[in-house]
């Protein structure tokens, strides 16, 4: 589901916007220095897709780690998912553990 939709920057409203089938879910997000800090995910009911939230956090820390970012999840969905997947890990600033 993840795969055809688009991922947005939104810069304007400091967040990542995809959306399936004219529901947007997104992720809030505000940037400081070399890093990110993702503050709230956001995903409407309609979307049922169980895998839809791992996909699109996945989706949105490979656009992070493109641009060289370090990754602050202050959001506890967004810590947890970290914490689930070994690989990003790597994008937590120096000193930071969740």
């Amino acid at each position: 589901m993840v795969d055809a939709a688009e991922l947005i920057d939104n810069d304007f409203l400091r967040q990542f916007e995809i959306k399936i089938d004219d529901h947007l879910a997104k992720i809030e997000y505000s940037l400081q220095e070399r890093k990110i800090f993702l503050t709230k995910l956001i995903i409407p009911e309609e979307i049922k897709d169980e895998n839809f939230k791992k996909d699109f956090l996945a989706l949105v820390f490979e656009q992070i780690e493109e641009r060289n970012l370090s990754v602050v999840p202050t959001s506890p969905e967004i810590a947890k998912f970290v914490r689930s997947n070994r690989k990003y890990k790597r994008m937590l600033p120096v000193g930071l553990r969740i």
